[in-house]
């Protein structure tokens, strides 16, 4: 939906099973249109679409596309943004670490992408500026030697380069927003800044081309997971020149009680789809970070980990609290609407991100997504009102 400041608001569609487009289609029939009935029946509903690069394909194919610009137009949907972060299977199967496959050293994660951007311009409202989010580079055990990370400054440049030619072509202002995350080759906003700069100091495009179309999409869950303030990471991000392409709004699993009562909840947690690293704290020495859950409740057990506090990646409703002893890093969004009452203009997508709800454990799951997502909304919206910067 439409924000104050020309921004936008809209669900991941992540959250839905679409290894297909066929699938991809059902699940907006099946549940998105039902949010919509309930959140906005009367305006222009947006829609934050998820393609795999099986269902872009099929989506290319003309009669594919003339086929879903005529739902959208019929149902008064648009989509302005593309989470373009899974390239394969997102649900019901093993992720983990394969979600990061293929990187930004591959000419395929290259094609998938400008792909995503083909069809962005063919389905978001004419001249309407739109985004699409993309893996943080890498995962960072991937990257073994200089010549990957040479090859992936190589094609994201491509990328942005091909994007600035789209842009001209359409009269559209599109942008790439590479999504720092728990583990991945830039995590933190310091590591983040720091790839731009090489990036940048690479000289393989124009600097300011590559500022145009290349930024970062902010996960506040992820940022939440490493410590750091809303207010020290957009900070820093804003001040060396990044551009803030989408933000992510999510929440992180937060624990400082170890008793054997809590790690037994934990346990809930523990899933075969995701991966869901943990960054641990204690006092003043340096942050300790775990591939998995699992990997951090064993160390724990066996006295290896001594932590005061973990975060974990393991996305939480954002209206809903995990319930004592766990907590979450709601406050990390709070703190990211602060900013934007104070600066509107420094993101105008937005995106609601809970993509767990089929993993979640206890009652924090529920069969009926779309009571979950109307919530999520009902949240979100009352969190923009109370600052002013709502619809």
């Amino acid at each position: 939906m439409k924000l104050a400041n020309n921004s936008h608001l809209a669900y991941c569609t992540n959250i839905h099973r679409g290894s297909s487009w066929a699938e991809t289609l059902e699940s907006l029939d099946q549940y998105t249109l039902r949010v919509r009935e309930r959140v906005c029946p009367e305006d222009p509903y947006a829609i934050g679409l998820r393609l795999s690069a099986s269902a872009a394909r099929e989506l290319s194919v003309p009669s594919n596309l003339l086929a879903f610009r005529k739902w959208l137009d019929e149902r008064d949907c648009y989509v302005f943004t593309i989470n373009g972060f899974p390239y394969g299977d997102f649900h019901g199967t093993r992720v983990k670490e394969d979600v990061y496959r293929p990187d930004w050293t591959t000419p395929e994660r290259l094609e998938y992408t400008k792909l995503l951007f083909d069809l962005l311009c063919e389905i978001a409202p004419e001249g309407m500026e739109a985004s699409i989010s993309t893996v943080p580079g890498s995962f960072k055990r991937f990257i073994t030697s200089q010549d990957q990370l040479v090859a992936m400054r190589e094609n994201l440049s491509k990328g942005a380069e091909y994007i600035e030619r789209l842009s001209e072509k359409t009269g559209r202002d599109l942008h790439l927003g590479l999504e720092p995350e728990p583990l991945c080759l830039f995590e933190t906003s310091s590591e983040t800044a720091d790839f731009m700069d090489n990036l940048l100091a690479a000289e393989l495009a124009d600097r300011d081309l590559l500022l145009r179309r290349l930024g970062v999409n902010y996960d506040a869950c992820h940022l939440a997971v490493e410590y750091e303030s809303a207010e020290e990471s957009l900070g820093r991000l804003i001040d060396r020149g990044i551009r803030i392409s989408k933000i992510h709004l999510s929440s992180a699993l937060k624990v400082s009680d170890f008793s054997k009562a809590t790690l037994k909840m934990l346990e809930g947690f523990c899933e075969p789809v995701y991966l869901h690293q943990v960054v641990a704290r204690k006092g003043s020495e340096a942050l300790v970070r775990y591939e998995d859950l699992e990997v951090a409740l064993q160390a724990r057990r066996e006295g290896e980990d001594t932590a005061d506090e973990w975060r974990i990646h393991f996305h939480i409703p954002l209206h809903q609290s995990p319930g004592s002893p766990l907590d979450s890093t709601s406050d990390h969004i709070s703190s990211v609407l602060d900013i934007l009452k104070s600066k509107p203009g420094i993101c105008r997508h937005f995106e609601m991100e809970t993509y767990t709800w089929e993993v979640l454990p206890g009652g924090l799951g529920t069969s009926d997504v779309v009571d979950q997502l109307v919530r999520e909304y009902d949240w979100t919206l009352g969190e923009f009102a109370s600052r002013g910067i709502g619809r």
